[in-house]
């Protein structure tokens, strides 16, 4: 039987009243009261999500930038200034994505953030990829607690809870990282809304922090909502729309691949011809015509009935007041307002191409 690995606020699960479930071998919470009133929380108010599942490795040494600029096709260069952060993906030889992650520079290192499912894959690939660097890795996984404080009013919340000026935290740009006293706060969220993630090296003192965000009308939400959040922001969850198979320029990310940077780097050529000849499929966001919800793997339709594509995610639209999707499709399928056809529950649905994303804070 498999024993489930537990984050330091698992018994403040218990006494939230959360609805514990198994995710990437932990004991997680899917919702406490309710996956549509988190998920307004977090666009009324404010939602706090215990995300300590997630991965964090430190990387250091002289080739430390040169290193992670051959992993990733992003340009780590444009983070040489400490507290700096930037989004990327790990691209395998076929351009297929291995993970996508958030990479922090610090002072002299780099504070990598990856995918719970994929700490041991990931960590095996950095290691196998590091020969002929002069680099230094420690995978700080189990030792860090990771809050994230998301919705219109988490500045305020965070800053009283953790009694440190707002001022400061106001002055914080997206993906920027700054210690706080003894925590590393990143301005970066995965729901839509402007917020936090607190990086905390101290298991009581983690407690302590979602007690009293709680205490300071913090809604306390689950993986649930967490994914309604991050599929109406139209954000790619791994194994979904991004995958060993799927290359983050054909998941709608061309913004944060870089194949003219100077360095070389893994999946390099796929890359490149991916954008010099086209793609051969593409995501796209779909507004389903029904009440019936599409799940990953139900097939797509063109009009005329021919199968031209599959579903990676499905959910009601809880803000938008209907229920969306995103596919993979042939680029002649991918133009807004074109209508798809869904096979949901061996029903033919009509479904229409919308711009990404779904929802966009005003």
């Amino acid at each position: 039987m498999l024993t489930l690995k537990k984050t330091p606020l698992f018994e403040e699960h218990k006494k939230c009243g959360g609805k514990l479930v198994e995710f990437a071998g932990f004991a997680m919470p899917v919702q406490y009261k309710g996956i549509i009133a988190e998920h307004g929380a977090v666009r009324e108010n404010v939602g706090i999500f215990d995300v300590s599942h997630m991965g964090e490795f430190m990387i250091s040494g002289d080739d430390a930038l040169n290193y992670l600029n051959y992993l990733v096709p992003n340009n780590v260069k444009k983070i040489e200034k400490a507290g700096t952060g930037l989004y990327t993906q790990i691209c395998n030889e076929k351009g297929g994505t291995v993970d996508d992650l958030i990479i922090y520079r610090l002072d002299s290192s780099f504070l990598v953030v990856v995918n719970a499912s994929n700490i041991d894959k990931d960590w095996n690939w950095f290691n196998k990829n590091k020969k002929g660097f002069n680099v230094e890795l420690e995978n700080l996984s189990e030792n860090i607690s990771l809050l994230a404080i998301q919705g219109p009013n988490s500045l305020d919340i965070l800053a009283k809870a953790l009694k440190i000026s707002s001022d400061n935290l106001k002055l914080q740009k997206y993906f920027c990282i700054r210690k706080h006293n003894q925590d590393w706060i990143a301005k970066t969220g995965y729901t839509g809304e402007d917020g936090f993630e607190v990086f905390i090296d101290n298991p009581t003192r983690a407690v302590t922090i979602w007690k009293e965000l709680i205490s300071l009308s913090a809604e306390p939400c689950g993986l649930g909502a967490r994914d309604t959040l991050r599929l109406e922001a139209a954000y790619p969850l791994y194994g979904h729309e991004l995958t060993d198979d799927i290359s983050p320029l054909e998941a709608g990310l061309g913004w944060s691949v870089k194949p003219d940077k100077e360095c070389d780097f893994i999946g390099k050529q796929v890359l490149l011809k991916q954008k010099n000849e086209g793609l051969k499929k593409k995501m796209i966001c779909l507004k389903i015509n029904d009440r019936l919800i599409a799940r990953q793997g139900y097939k797509v339709f063109s009009k005329d009935k021919t199968e031209i594509g599959i579903i990676a995610s499905g959910s009601q639209g809880i803000t938008v007041g209907y229920p969306i999707a995103t596919a993979f499709v042939p680029p002649n399928f991918s133009e807004v307002g074109t209508e798809l056809l869904i096979n949901i529950r061996d029903k033919l649905t009509s479904a229409t191409v919308v711009r990404r994303p779904f929802y966009k804070k005003t």
